[in-house]
């Protein structure tokens, strides 16, 4: 019988979408196949701690307090209070937002030479920031709505005369670094412009202004890689009590969206919005996987609107719930995103790390 490999899900961290992860994170714990697979539960608490935890829990400061071990034969873990060291075999990060989406954890996990799940150190830092990656996909020749961006040290100068003139009303306020929709504000007056700023620079030091697009709110998953594949589109419909696609209305308020998937679309449209969304995809360099979000005007346009690189796996989440109707259950998920980490990893190895030459040192 095949030896199970240890998976250490990575959970939590100081992220104001530390809760959305915990949540996320107890799905892959309690769906990962377990005849296959050792889950190993690792919280990050609020103030950056790592602690080994029993299982997935929000108690995560209860578990055993780790350091890391960065041994460049045997990388792994420490527990500082009975000092027991043990190793896994490939890490699953399921941390969303700040430190652990936009490329910080990823390098880390690199440079400890583990197998990862997911979008490495380059395409989460560029997934992770939407003014990056509207840059990006705009020069692929991908559609996104028009935008401008501002600087923290800018504050005092940014008016809404400027943006409304350029953008129109309402027009879109955002951290240029969130997700969730934490940090993100409709604005349709003045008499909103102010709050709305203070909002989107509370949680960043960079913004980005949207045209705002009346339409319906696509979301199409990415799986795979050597080529990655397009699920159907899925469709959020959001209640007439939001504005937009809010935090409580992703989380909170379990009647505020319904959820059809496969959406209900024409084939062609449909058709148009996967090939965007692996296009978008390869063009931001994601791996293994990721959801990409999309909207759909009433005159049949699409826009990128933004690529989540560690998609969430909540009750409430799309991802899985877009490859639950291509035959793929939860189970089977996790056990493809594994199998694509170990690949990726293996291949990566034909890359040389050293280079002959003359230099004396």
């Amino acid at each position: 019988m095949a030896k199970k490999k240890k998976v250490a899900i990575l959970y939590g961290g100081r992220s104001v979408e530390h809760g959305v992860s915990v949540n996320s994170a107890r799905n892959i714990y309690e769906y990962i196949d377990k005849k296959k697979f050792e889950p190993v539960a690792i919280g990050i608490s609020t103030k950056g701690r790592w602690y080994l935890t029993e299982n997935v829990s929000k108690d995560i400061e209860k578990g055993e307090a780790l350091s890391l071990v960065l041994d460049p034969v045997k990388p792994g873990f420490m527990t500082l209070k009975s000092n027991k060291r043990f190793e896994v075999d490939v890490i699953f990060p399921v941390l969303h937002g700040t430190d652990g989406e936009d490329g910080s954890i990823q390098g880390m996990i690199k440079a400890m030479d583990i197998p990862m799940v997911g979008t490495s150190v380059l395409g989460s830092s560029m997934a992770m920031n939407k003014i990056v990656a509207k840059r990006l996909l705009k020069e692929a020749g991908l559609p996104v709505t028009d935008f401008m961006t501002f600087r923290y040290d800018e504050k005092d100068k940014i008016t809404f005369n400027a943006i409304a003139k350029k953008l129109g009303t309402p027009f879109m306020l955002k951290s240029a670094s969130l997700g969730s929709s934490v940090g993100v504000s409709k604005v349709k007056t003045k008499n909103d412009f102010k709050k709305a700023v203070e909002e989107a620079f509370k949680y960043d030091d960079e913004m980005i202004a949207e045209k705002y697009v009346s339409g319906r709110e696509i979301e199409c998953a990415i799986l795979g890689n050597y080529p990655p594949e397009a699920s159907y589109p899925g469709e959020v419909v959001i209640s007439k009590n939001y504005e937009f696609y809010t935090f409580d209305a992703k989380y909170v308020d379990p009647e505020a969206v319904r959820i059809d998937v496969p959406a209900k679309l024409p084939k062609a449209i449909a058709e148009k919005i996967r090939k965007a969304s692996v296009k978008a995809f390869e063009a931001l360099h994601c791996e293994d996987f990721s959801r990409i979000d999309l909207f759909l005007d009433t005159k049949g346009n699409i826009y990128i609107n933004e690529i989540n690189s560690i998609p969430g796996f909540t009750n409430s989440s799309m991802y899985p719930v877009m490859w639950k109707e291509r035959g793929i259950s939860f189970p089977d998920l996790i056990t493809r995103l594994l199998d694509l980490a170990q690949e990726r990893y293996d291949r990566s190895k034909r890359i040389e790390r050293g280079f002959q030459s003359g230099l004396k040192f």
